[in-house]
C-alpha cells in the first residue's frame, strides 16, 4: 500500500511466539479501517503497541526496558507536539493489567491477547485521556469482530502466512502461564478457517502454518452443529486450490489422533514435519509437570508417526532443572532425545513464572546445576540437528522460495522439513516452489543450487529412513 502523507503510523514490535505475530497483523486489520498505515520503526509512528509473551524468562522486565527507551521518544515527540500513543498487548499485558500503568506511567491502555478487536476504541479512549485497561475474557469471538485478514500485510510477509485455528489451554502444566494469559480452549469454526485460507491464496501465499497454543485440540464447528478435530480440517484445507503447503503447531501428545495421523498418511500437502513437545523423558517430572503422558506414550506416538511417514522430521521442547529434578530424571531426558532423534528442539532451563504450581515447589535445582544439564542436553541436540542436516546433502528437495538472501542474485526458502536454503535465483522464482539440489549443510541453515528439473515439475526423491536421520548419513 502506498505511503499517504496524512495518515497515522502504526508500528507493533512483536515479542515471543508465531501466534503473536499473527495475532500482530491481525491488529493492523483491526486499525486499518481507522487509516493506520504500518511503519518499519517507532520513531516514524503516531501508535506504538508491543505485543508481548509471557513464556520466556524475564519477559516483563524486557517489556518495561522497552517502554523505558519509548518514554524518551514519547517526551521528545510531546515538546515537538506530535503526541505518541502507547499501547502494550499481548501475555505480559494480561497477566500485568492495571500493575502496568501504576508501573509504567508511559503507558495510555493495556489489551490483552482476547479483546485486541477492541483496539479502535481503546485508542480513541487514550486519545480522550483515558488510560483503559482490556484483560477480561470477552464473551463475543474476536474473530468475528475482526475485518477480513489483510492482503497488504500477506503480500509484505510472502508465500507464507500464519492461521491461528485455535486459542488457550487446558492441560495446566505446572510450569506455564498460558491457561491464565490466553484463558481456556477455544477453536475456531471451520467454515471461518477456510475463508480466511482461501484470502490469504488469494493474496499469494502458497504455505499455510495453523497455530495454537494446543492446536492439535481444535475442535471447531464442521458446519452442521457438531465439532471437527484438525485431521479433517487439514483434509479440507488441501482441497482449497492453491494451497501447495500445510503445517501446525504446537501439539500436545495428548492430542494426537487417527484423523490427524491419516492427514500425515494421506496429504502431500501436509509437510512432513511435527513439532511434538515432550519436556521431559522421566516419567516422574512427567507427572510432576502435569504433561499427562509418559516418555512411553510420547515414544509410541512417534513410532506411529514413522511407520505411516518414515521421513518425518520431529521437533520438541525440552525443559530442564524442573524442580525435583534429579541426575536420574535429566539421564532419562537424555536416553529419550538418543532414541528420538531430532531434527531440532528448543531447550530451556527451568524458571518460575509467578501463579504457576511449580513456581512454589520448594525443590527448586540450583542454577549452575540447571546450566550443567542444559549445555549437555544442547551439544547432543546439535549434534543430532547437524546429522540431519548432513542427511539430505546431495538430495534434491522442493523449497518454497520465501524471501530475499543475504546479498545480491541470492534468495531464501525452507525444504519440507523446515530447514532454512540459501541459494542463488533470479528474483522472479520468489514465491515459487523450486527443485533445489542441497549441496551443503551449515549449522543453522543448507545451501544449495536450482536444479535442472523444469520449473513447474517438482518432484521428491526417496525419503532417508530415520536410521539415516539419527546417524547423519546421505540419503
Amino acid at each position: 500500500m502506498p505511503n499517504i502523507p496524512n495518515s497515522p503510523k502504526l508500528f507493533i514490535k512483536t515479542y515471543g511466539c508465531q501466534m503473536n505475530v499473527y495475532d500482530s497483523d491481525r491488529m493492523s486489520d483491526a486499525l486499518a479501517p481507522q487509516g493506520y498505515q504500518t511503519v518499519p520503526a517507532a520513531d516514524g509512528a503516531d501508535l506504538v503497541i508491543l505485543n508481548t509473551c509471557h513464556i520466556r524468562e524475564k519477559a516483563a522486565e524486557k517489556v518495561y526496558s522497552e517502554l523505558g527507551r519509548l518514554r524518551a521518544l514519547k517526551e521528545r515527540r510531546l515538546k515537538a507536539g506530535q503526541p505518541l500513543t502507547i499501547g502494550v498487548a499481548g501475555c505480559v499485558a494480561q497477566a500485568e493489567g492495571e500493575e502496568m500503568l501504576a508501573r509504567a506511567p508511559v503507558v495510555d491502555f493495556v489489551v490483552g491477547p482476547q479483546a485486541y478487536h477492541r483496539l479502535p476504541g481503546l485508542v480513541e479512549r487514550a486519545r480522550d485521556g483515558e488510560r483503559p485497561v482490556e484483560t477480561e475474557f470477552p464473551e463475543e469471538d474476536k474473530f468475528e469482530h475482526l475485518p477480513a485478514a489483510s492482503k497488504k500485510v500477506t503480500l509484505g510477509r510472502g508465500p507464507t502466512a500464519f492461521l491461528t485455528v485455535q486459542e488457550g489451554c487446558d492441560k495446566f502444566c505446572t510450569f506455564c502461564v498460558v491457561p491464565y494469559t490466553r484463558g481456556s480452549e477455544v477453536s475456531r469454526p471451520m467454515a471461518q478457517l477456510l475463508a480466511e485460507a482461501r484470502g490469504l491464496v488469494d493474496a499469494g501465499v502458497k504455505e499455510i502454518t495453523l497455530l495454537g497454543q494446543n492446536v492439535n485440540a481444535w475442535h471447531g464447528d464442521d458446519g452442521t452443529g457438531a465439532p471437527s478435530n484438525l485431521g479433517r480440517l487439514l483434509f479440507a484445507l488441501a482441497d482449497i486450490h492453491g494451497v501447495e503447503r500445510l503445517r501446525y503447531t504446537t501439539s500436545h501428545p495428548r492430542d494426537m489422533h487417527d484423523d490427524l495421523f491419516a492427514a500425515h498418511r494421506d496429504l502431500e500437502k501436509v509437510m512432513p514435519y511435527l513439532h511434538l513437545p515432550v519436556q521431559a523423558g522421566s516419567d516422574r517430572i512427567l507427572k510432576a509437570m502435569n504433561r499427562q503422558h509418559t516418555a512411553h506414550d510420547y515414544l509410541t506416538l512417534i513410532e506411529k508417526l514413522r511407520a505411516i511417514r518414515p521421513d518425518i522430521a520431529l521437533s520438541g521442547d525440552f525443559i530442564v532443572g524442573f524442580p525435583g529434578e534429579t541426575d536420574a530424571d535429566f539421564d532419562a531426558t537424555m536416553s529419550l532425545v538418543r532414541e528420538v532423534g531430532y531434527a531440532q528442539a528448543y531447550s530451556f532451563k527451568y524458571s518460575q513464572r509467578p501463579g504457576t504450581p511449580a513456581a512454589t515447589n520448594d525443590a527448586q535445582v540450583p542454577e549452575d546445576v540447571k546450566a550443567g544439564r542444559l549445555a549437555r542436553l544442547q551439544t547432543l541436540l546439535s549434534e543430532q540437528s547437524h546429522a540431519f542436516n548432513q542427511s539430505v546433502v546431495g538430495r534434491t528437495l522442493p523449497v518454497l522460495l520465501d524471501r530475499v538472501g543475504k546479498r545480491d542474485g541470492q534468495l531464501a526458502g525452507r525444504t519440507p522439513y523446515l530447514q532454512a536454503v540459501h541459494l542463488d535465483a533470479p528474483a522472479h522464482r520468489r514465491g515459487q516452489i523450486a527443485d533445489v539440489v542441497i549441496e551443503a549443510a551449515h549449522p543453522n541453515s543448507l545451501s544449495g543450487r536450482l536444479a535442472n528439473a523444469p520449473d513447474h515439475t517438482p518432484h521428491h526423491t526417496p525419503h532417508p529412513t530415520h536410521a539415516d536421520l539419527a546417524k547423519g548419513d546421505a540419503a
